[in-house]
């Protein structure tokens, strides 16, 4: 059985955001950016550990067609956390310091 992928609150704030600013835009890119993160975050779940690690606790996934990857962490067998929603053109490691929520 896959396991669970959820996302720290802090990566839905990041993913709400970016949705907001593609929906200002033009709302076809909304609902492409959203298809396209959950294929991501299918991705993950069909194989946490075949994706590159960041760092010691850490992986990334990127998200096809847009600006944005998914730094993720595997908690244990059944659940992973997408940590962050972050745009490639951004400042990097900023959100290395979250932490799992309970």
């Amino acid at each position: 059985m896959p396991p669970e992928v959820g996302f720290h609150r802090l990566a839905e704030r990041e993913l709400s955001k970016a949705c907001d600013w593609y929906a200002g835009h033009d709302r076809a890119l909304r609902d492409q950016l959203l298809a396209e993160v959950d294929a991501a975050t299918e991705r993950i779940a069909t194989g946490p550990e075949q994706w590159p690690r960041y760092d010691q606790l850490h992986r990334w996934v990127r998200v096809q067609r847009f600006p944005y990857v998914l730094y993720y962490r595997i908690l244990d067998e059944t659940h992973v956390l997408v940590m962050a929603v972050a745009h490639t053109s951004r400042r990097p490691d900023y959100w290395r310091r979250r932490r799992p929520e309970t």
